[in-house]
């Protein structure tokens, strides 16, 4: 930990950093900040940052309410969209109890410890994410509207596509953060984009879509804009889809197609961490994204993609979903789909196809009765999410 703390306070004083932004996430993935000075670091590092953890959603716990945030030190980074002088760096902080043990709800816990489940049986998984979003105008106040910035269609141009310098700006910002953009383009909807990056470790992808939705809203702010991840921000447009993807390998050998068959068994009672608001149900089965439980070769209709070189996606997922929790759900059910040597399902024509639940009341009633979701989540997100009482 001095090693650690010795490198941090150089990182602080090369970069002439004022202020240090400790972020987490609640169990929805709402990413929650709290501001310190570089002189609390040492504290932070042997004792933690107290938060009321009653303050944040799904964080339930009996008697004291407070919860410690540690840095993660291979999480640091500088926020190149502050001031050059008196500069302010982020990290992601893990979560533990007065007692000093990790916090159950804690998102990050619950993929990294879906991660050493996977590892202790030989699987690795490689995690990349398309992210959709919509930029809106905005109004005299700065406040957003239902206005969209452009009327451009599927990978239109400029000066249709109004969207360029904002994506160019996002890019460039993931770049000075340590994440690396692979494309751009505009989308489907009037004024919908989407970014791809670099794929990576689970946790560190995860973290990177954290970020990603931070500079996407913070770029569009500094444009005069608003950026939107909702599922369905226009009603009779495009949704905004959140596409998993995964390279799963057993011992350095694919093992895609159980992995997806683990994965196809357990989709419907999985929907409501994909989906976790109603208009997450209205997204499904328009303008591409799936309305049932399928898989296919080819075809962005279908729920599972099984792609060249051992990568499969997932299409459900929108922008609203927690990635931690969502990358967690898929690698357990991906590994028990392997441990089962679980065969392909049937495809194609003719097959009866199981319908992805149609509204957020059904989503949770799936998630409630679920003994998978019982096995593998905490009692407490399990019930910020199907609500009840969760034994």
């Amino acid at each position: 930990m001095e090693y650690e703390n010795l490198n941090v306070s150089e990182y602080i004083q090369d970069h002439d950093v004022k202020f240090v932004k400790f972020a987490f996430c609640d169990v929805f993935g709402r990413q929650k900040i709290i501001s310190v000075l570089p002189s609390l670091l040492p504290r932070a590092f042997s004792e933690g940052i107290a938060v009321d953890a009653s303050r944040i959603d799904g964080f339930y716990r009996p008697g004291d309410s407070e919860i410690f945030l540690f840095p993660d030190t291979g999480t640091l980074s500088v926020l190149p969209w502050r001031p050059s002088t008196g500069r302010v760096a982020r990290f992601y902080c893990d979560i533990r109890g007065e007692d000093g043990a990790p916090f159950a709800q804690d998102s990050r816990k619950i993929l990294r410890d879906a991660v050493d489940y996977a590892r202790a049986r030989h699987i690795s998984v490689r995690f990349g994410a398309e992210n959709d979003f919509y930029l809106f105008r905005t109004d005299g106040e700065g406040g957003p509207t239902d206005i969209p910035f452009d009327s451009a269609g599927y990978m239109d141009e400029a000066p249709e596509d109004r969207g360029e310098d904002v994506r160019r700006d996002i890019c460039l910002t993931l770049e000075d953060m340590g994440i690396e953009p692979l494309s751009s383009h505009h989308i489907s909807g009037p004024g919908q984009n989407r970014i791809d990056f670099e794929p990576g470790q689970a946790l560190a992808c995860a973290d990177n879509v954290v970020t990603f939705r931070s500079v996407v809203k913070m770029m569009a702010v500094r444009n005069g804009l608003w950026a939107s991840f909702a599922p369905k921000p226009i009603a009779d447009q495009a949704g905004n889809g959140f596409r998993i993807a995964m390279r799963p390998s057993k011992d350095g050998e694919s093992c895609a197609d159980a992995f997806l068959a683990g994965i196809f068994a357990h989709a419907r009672e999985m929907s409501v961490f994909f989906g976790p608001g109603e208009e997450s149900y209205e997204r499904l089965g328009q303008f591409g994204a799936p309305r049932d439980v399928s898989w296919a070769d080819t075809g962005r209709a279908s729920l599972l993609r099984r792609k060249k070189e051992g990568r499969i996606e997932i299409s459900s997922p929108d922008g609203t979903a927690n990635p931690y929790l969502a990358f967690a759900l898929l690698l357990y059910a991906g590994v028990e789909g392997v441990e089962r040597a679980l065969p392909l399902p049937p495809n194609g024509p003719g097959v009866l196809r199981q319908p992805l639940p149609g509204s957020l009341r059904e989503a949770r009633e799936l998630a409630k009765d679920s003994a998978f979701l019982k096995e593998f989540l905490p009692k407490e997100v399990l019930r910020a999410y199907a609500g009840g009482t969760q034994g």
